[in-house]
């Protein structure tokens, strides 16, 4: 293979340097705000400040219930993760490996949802919520559960689209392989199909959980004092009087830390998913 032109590897250099620059900016400009006082914050911008404090990453811990907006993030993103690739899982595999009346309509219904803005569901999903809750007395609204069940309308067409491209990559020669052995459809999908699938599992994993957890609109009408998740919780450091703006920036470095550390670390899994189900 023959080197690429001198002006193209400096092209992708400067491109990339650029690129890189564009992205860091926010995050260093978050950095900078957040060891700052108030007061500095609210004046001139500077980079390098000039009274460094660790009391913003302090602070944000009592000026909010953070704590509990973490945790109620972190189990509605969790739920709504697992009951996503549950039934992703045997949703796609359904359509992958099996030819029934109907198929291609189901496909392109789950996949046409996508097109409609969250809002145009909002009011149906709060009367649904409401109304099973006045019939059977569980409590939806305002609930964990009821955000989990409506971050599902929206996470798992896309995760059954995306599987079902994965699976369509897998041979069926494994599972003839395995029914030979034995196996059955479902012993055939959780001990072969499945261990496959690995990297578009992982995939939907991480679309739902960050679908979970950085949504507004719904968690901002659907959950109230106590079941309040962070993406509404950070609302709570803006007052009728001020903004505390280095808390904020603070809150917003830390609730992001275990979510871009487990990007990272599932990002080589991530990008095989991908691919392999946007070649479907």
């Amino acid at each position: 293979m023959t080197d690429r032109p001198a002006s193209f590897r400096w092209t992708r250099r400067i491109f990339l340097t650029l690129l890189t620059a564009f992205a860091l900016t926010p995050v260093l400009v978050m950095l900078s705000s957040s060891l700052k006082p108030l007061q500095d914050v609210q004046g001139p911008f500077r980079w390098i400040p000039s009274t460094v404090t660790l009391r913003p990453y302090l602070d944000i811990w009592h000026t909010v219930p953070l704590g509990r907006y973490l945790v109620n993030s972190a189990v509605v993103s969790a739920g709504s993760t697992v009951c996503s690739v549950l039934v992703a899982v045997l949703a796609a595999y359904a359509v992958s490996r099996y030819r029934f009346r109907g198929r291609r309509a189901f496909t392109v219904t789950v996949l046409s949802t996508q097109m409609f803005p969250g809002i145009l569901f909002l009011l149906p999903l709060f009367l649904l919520l409401v109304g099973i809750g006045n019939s059977t007395g569980l409590p939806l609204y305002g609930s964990r559960g009821g955000l989990i069940l409506t971050y599902l309308t929206f996470s798992l067409p896309f995760s059954i689209w995306l599987l079902a491209g994965y699976f369509d990559a897998i041979p069926r020669d494994l599972d003839e392989a395995a029914a030979v052995d034995g196996c059955g459809p479902v012993r055939t999908l959780v001990r072969v199909v499945v261990p496959a699938a690995v990297p578009g599992i992982v995939a939907v994993a991480v679309y739902a959980f960050m679908t979970a957890w950085g949504e507004v609109l719904f968690a901002s009408v659907l959950t109230n004092d106590t079941t309040r998740t962070l993406a509404v919780g950070l609302q709570g450091y803006a007052t009728q009087t001020d903004v505390y703006w280095n808390q904020v920036m603070a809150a917003s470095l830390v609730v992001s830390v275990p979510v871009v550390a487990g990007f990272l670390l599932l990002q080589r899994y991530l990008v095989a998913g991908l691919t392999a189900g946007a070649v479907k």
